[in-house]
């Protein structure tokens, strides 16, 4: 994703919204190198179906989180979800990733975000997930929460649940980086629930339509579970955790920046919260914060007289400050509300909790 300054631009360049001479030739050139690519991946795919690549196996039961696309489904609070729904069903779950970018001795952003929502599930990030599993279950965890595991194949899980961002569903009907897919659509038959995030920013015929295109792309097959789901807003944070109503940005000046997959999502929530945006900057997802951009952002909050910034908690764990330029930083922290299929997701997790609670 960094191929572009920000997601918003890249998404614009492969969504074809970008128009001109020059869009049109950075599309042709991303096409010929999502060729290779594809073919890569399907190989990949092939050699697991085949068996010829090893699958190893956890301790303890696996439910793994992903997407078929690149950031921006809304896969953490699904991820913080599966993992309560595990906890109150009296199993321990910890929650294992790969770590984006993180070196060694170091914490992910997921696992910081994921920390302040679950501050009492273990968070393990390790590149070798199955290692991290095995540290996991060593550690007391009767169940692995895998996220963003939908493509590491190595893992074996009892259940894949795969989001699907109703906003973008299918990456812009090509493979990264001509399009947002990590991989083709026939890849989606893995999985035993979809989870339909942002459903209600779309129409019921337009859910309809996203199913049955699904359903094509699976064979014909839809998953045991299709849920549908939004992604609310729950209150403000600081960095302290200090907590503020949702309602305080209905006054005044609001400046907002994200650097996360979907940014245009953040701006629709901030917007539907009668929040007065003022300005509004996107970074590239996973963006480290140096105190350069603190510098900056603060200086561009004053520039547009705004009475607090806001930001995600995604972000709000990388800049790690209460203010920026003096003006006050907060976070929007977002939950998962189930539209429908509540109980068909929980008779998809039932089997693995039974497993679990008889340590087989």
């Amino acid at each position: 994703m960094s191929l572009l300054p920000d997601a918003d631009s890249f998404k614009r360049l492969v969504d074809g919204t970008a128009r001109g001479p020059a869009a049109t030739a950075a599309r042709a050139g991303l096409a010929a190198i999502a060729t290779p690519y594809g073919l890569a991946v399907a190989a990949r795919n092939a050699a697991y179906q085949a068996g010829w690549l090893a699958v190893e196996s956890a301790p303890v039961p696996v439910i793994s989180v992903g997407n078929l696309t690149l950031g921006g489904t809304g896969k953490t609070p699904l991820v913080a979800w599966v993992a309560r729904h595990l906890a109150a069903a009296g199993v321990p779950p910890a929650i294992v990733s790969r770590g984006y970018g993180v070196k060694p001795g170091e914490t992910s952003d997921e696992a910081a975000e994921l920390a302040i929502l679950l501050p009492d599930v273990p968070h393990i990030a390790n590149r070798r997930r199955g290692a991290g599993a095995r540290t996991a279950a060593a550690r007391g965890a009767r169940a692995i929460v895998l996220d963003d595991g939908f493509q590491h194949r190595r893992l074996a899980r009892d259940l894949d649940i795969v989001a699907i961002d109703a906003t973008d569903p299918f990456g812009c009907g090509h493979l990264f980086p001509r399009g947002l897919l990590r991989e083709p659509l026939a890849g989606l038959a893995r999985a035993q629930v979809a989870v339909l995030t942002r459903a209600d920013s779309i129409e019921g015929p337009r859910r309809s339509e996203i199913r049955d295109s699904f359903a094509r792309a699976c064979g014909g097959r839809l998953p045991s579970a299709w849920v549908e789901a939004a992604h609310r807003p729950l209150r403000l944070r600081s960095a302290t955790g200090a907590i503020e109503p949702l309602e305080s940005l209905r006054s005044g000046r609001v400046a907002a920046f994200a650097g996360i997959g979907n940014p245009a999502a953040f701006r629709g929530a901030l917007e539907s919260l009668g929040a007065s945006l003022v300005g509004f900057r996107a970074f590239p997802d996973h963006h480290d914060y140096s105190d350069a951009d603190r510098e900056s952002l603060g200086a561009w909050g004053r520039d547009l007289a705004a009475d607090r910034i806001v930001t995600t908690l995604k972000d709000l764990v990388k800049v790690r400050a209460d203010s920026l330029g003096g003006i006050s930083l907060v976070a929007l922290e977002i939950a998962i509300t189930i539209l429908s299929g509540t109980a068909e997701l929980e008779a998809a997790v039932a089997p693995v909790i039974a497993r679990a609670r008889s340590g087989r």
